[in-house]
C-alpha cells in the first residue's frame, strides 16, 4: 500500500486559531461547571439567571479570543473589517462582533426550551433529578458555547483573520 505524503505543517494562522480555540474551551468548561452547580440547586429560576449571566459574559470572552469583539473589529483596516463582516453574515451568527446583552442570551437559551424545561422539572426529584438537572445545565452551556466557538473559528478562517495576541484587558478569565 502506498504511503500518504506527510501533511503540510500548519500555518501560523492555523496555530493561532487552535490556541484561541483551546483557551476558549478552557473558559467554556469552567463556566459549564458553574452552570451545572447552579442547576442542581432546587430554587426556581436560579439556573436560568445563572445561565444568562454566565453566557452574557462568556460569549464576549470567546469573541475576544478570536479577535471578534466590536472593538477589535473596529481596529482592523477597512478591507479586513469588510471580510470579517461578510464572514459573519455567511455564518449567520448574531453574537459575533456585537455587544452581547442578557436579552440576546435569553433568546438564545429559549431555543433550547425543551432541554431547559426538562431541567426545571427534574431538579425537584431528590438526588437523581438534581443530578439530571446539573447534567442538563452543563450540557446546555457546553452546547451553546461550543457552537459559538465553531462559529468564531469559521469566521476567522473565512476572513483569513490574523489573531491579535491575547489581551488581558479584553479577555477576562
Amino acid at each position: 500500500m502506498p504511503k500518504k505524503p506527510p501533511a503540510p505543517p500548519p500555518s501560523p494562522q492555523d496555530e493561532a486559531l487552535e490556541a484561541a480555540a483551546r483557551r476558549a474551551r478552557r473558559l467554556l468548561n469552567r463556566r459549564a461547571l458553574v452552570a451545572a452547580a447552579a442547576s442542581a440547586v432546587p430554587v426556581p429560576g436560579l439556573d436560568w439567571a445563572v445561565d444568562a449571566a454566565l453566557l452574557s459574559r462568556l460569549l464576549p470572552q470567546i469573541n475576544a479570543e478570536f479577535g471578534l469583539t466590536p472593538g477589535q473589529i473596529d481596529r482592523l483596516d477597512p478591507t479586513q473589517r469588510e471580510k470579517v463582516q461578510k464572514a459573519v453574515a455567511l455564518v449567520g451568527s448574531a453574537l459575533i462582533g456585537k455587544f452581547i446583552t442578557r436579552d440576546m442570551v435569553l433568546r438564545l437559551t429559549a431555543a433550547m426550551g425543551v432541554r431547559l424545561t426538562t431541567r426545571q422539572a427534574a431538579k425537584y426529584v431528590p438526588l437523581a433529578g438534581q443530578a439530571l438537572s446539573a447534567t442538563l445545565g452543563y450540557a446546555t452551556v457546553r452546547y451553546l458555547g461550543e457552537r459559538h466557538i465553531r462559529d468564531c473559528l469559521q469566521v476567522a478562517r473565512a476572513a483569513q483573520l490574523l489573531l491579535p495576541a491575547p489581551d488581558a484587558t479584553e479577555t477576562i478569565a
